[in-house]
């Protein structure tokens, strides 16, 4: 199976902090978070493994800065590694007041695992991952060792 880079798997998603998606005081729920993240790691996966993918775990959040609403919200997501059936995939999301014209604040981070699976729900090997530059093989060897860690866990 021929492996795939980073660039080619990597998927952007912007959306409006919406006064339906935030709190008594103004900032955007994590769940609502989240629930991008979700969305913006499987179509990483998605377009790494070209398969269905499923959510398998969602190891870690850390929310850094609120999200106000009517800021924009933008979620860079990219695979950190591929293992056999599995996909570590990092996702970052950032925030901008438009109207300031204001730089991008980072605020939240998380990593997640998705599987890809064919119609009938059957695991499916995904292709290697081809890191190509510093960054992106410093955060395959980190994936690496958090998967280690996820596994003594279970």
């Amino acid at each position: 199976m021929e492996g795939r880079t980073v660039k080619a798997s990597q998927s952007y998603l912007s959306e409006l902090a919406l006064p339906n998606d935030v709190n008594g005081l103004g900032t955007l729920l994590g769940g609502r978070i989240m629930h991008l993240v979700d969305i913006a790691g499987a179509v990483a996966a998605a377009r790494h493994s070209r398969q269905f993918v499923v959510t398998a775990a969602f190891d870690h959040m850390s929310f850094l800065e609120p999200v106000y609403e009517g800021e924009l919200i933008v979620l860079r997501a990219s695979v950190n590694r591929a293992f056999n059936t599995s996909m570590e995939v990092g996702v970052k999301v950032h925030a901008e007041n438009m109207r300031a014209q204001d730089e991008q604040r980072h605020v939240a981070s998380a990593f997640l695992t998705f599987v890809a699976l064919d119609k009938n729900r059957k695991k499916l090997r995904v292709p290697p991952l081809i890191p190509e530059t510093n960054e992106e093989k410093r955060r395959y060897e980190q994936a690496g060792q958090r998967r280690e860690y996820r596994l003594a866990k279970r």
